[in-house]
């Protein structure tokens, strides 16, 4: 199968729009973005820099950024002031890193199997071994060298081990953007060798913002919930557009608003039309909107004691081991739907 667009073998890719390092425009993180543009300025940047947050919130965004930046302006004693606009950047090095080839900047991300045709699950060792070859060699032009991990958490373990060896002895005039979606699950020695820098969930007026720059419009009527639904996260948002979310949403609050009564018929049509629907997308939507259900039962219900907390912490489980057996041995998502549901109706009705 030949790829027509080879930005489709970067797991970032969403069909029509646009990559990371293509997207020039940043909605919300101006106080990330500040601190970045200053810390550079002022000649007290850290080597290594942790990016974290929900995913799709903009941390490859913000770090394709200030890579930009940097590379603009290689003296950072030069470097425009905060006042002169956050991070500005040549057109010349926007143009170099959009299409990745800027001597100076390399992203590590999943590779692409050819073998398989499909973006592999992990971010290998091989990949990160590129950053000897890179930082051996003599810069390409004048200035820092920048790595973009993106994300450090699909890293395998031996990959992991070979980042952590280059941040330990990180080489003269480097730079890492390490990206983490979920930085508890990084090695603590990872986290105590980088500067984290968190950023927050996307407003829903920065999300509206966000789509609208991006050429999506969404109803003013279904703009609450997709807020709700998308958790400050524009490519979640793009994905509940692109894949029916809203009315999976909208078809979920109505079976949990019933509980702990289960109506049988809507919850297989529920089922089916989960099931039915690209796949992989739905269920794990359906998924996250069981667990989001639970999060804010299991909060109520500290706020009022703990007797029932036990339920909704065995629900949770419950709900997790039911996904990871889908997942892993490919056990049938309509059977696997009705499973979850079920698991929440029970701790209601306890």
């Amino acid at each position: 199968m030949a790829i027509e667009d080879d930005r489709a073998t970067e797991a970032d890719w969403l069909e029509g729009l646009p990559l990371p390092r293509e997207q020039t425009e940043l909605i919300g993180h101006s106080v990330a973005a500040a601190e970045l543009h200053e810390g550079y300025a002022g000649g007290r940047l850290h080597h290594a820099i942790l990016l974290t947050g929900p995913k799709g919130i903009g941390k490859a965004t913000l770090a394709f950024r200030f890579a930009r930046f940097v590379l603009s302006h290689p003296d950072p004693a030069k470097a425009p002031p905060p006042a002169a606009g956050l991070l500005p950047a040549s057109e010349r090095v926007a143009a170099m890193v959009a299409t990745g080839a800027h001597p100076n900047l390399l992203h590590l991300r999943r590779p692409w199997d050819e073998k398989a045709k499909k973006v592999k699950t992990q971010l290998t060792v091989d990949e990160i071994r590129k950053t000897v070859t890179f930082f051996g060699n003599a810069a390409g032009v004048d200035g820092y060298r920048i790595a973009i991990v993106d994300a450090a958490d699909d890293m395998n373990v031996s990959a992991a081990n070979a980042l952590l060896k280059m941040l330990e002895e990180p080489p003269k005039r480097s730079l890492f953007l390490v990206l983490s979606h979920a930085p508890g699950r990084l090695l603590p020695t990872i986290r105590s060798r980088c500067r984290r820098l968190s950023l927050d969930p996307l407003g829903p007026d920065d999300l509206d913002a966000a789509l609208t720059s991006l050429g999506l419009s969404v109803p003013e009527g279904d703009k609450p919930a997709l807020a709700a639904l998308a958790e400050g996260s524009v490519r979640r948002a793009i994905e509940c557009i692109e894949n029916d979310g809203l009315e999976v949403y909208r078809q979920f609050r109505s079976l949990t608003d019933g509980f702990p009564r289960l109506d049988r018929p809507r919850l297989y049509r529920f089922a089916d039309a989960v099931a039915g629907r690209k796949g992989a997308d739905s269920f794990d939507l359906c998924a996250d909107l069981a667990r989001g259900w639970l999060s804010e039962h299991m909060r109520l219900t500290l706020r009022g004691g703990v007797d029932r907390l036990n339920g909704y912490a065995m629900a949770w489980e419950t709900v997790n081991r039911i996904v990871a057996e889908t997942d892993g041995i490919n056990l049938d998502r309509r059977q696997a739907v009705i499973s979850v549901m079920q698991s929440l109706a029970g701790c209601v009705a306890k």
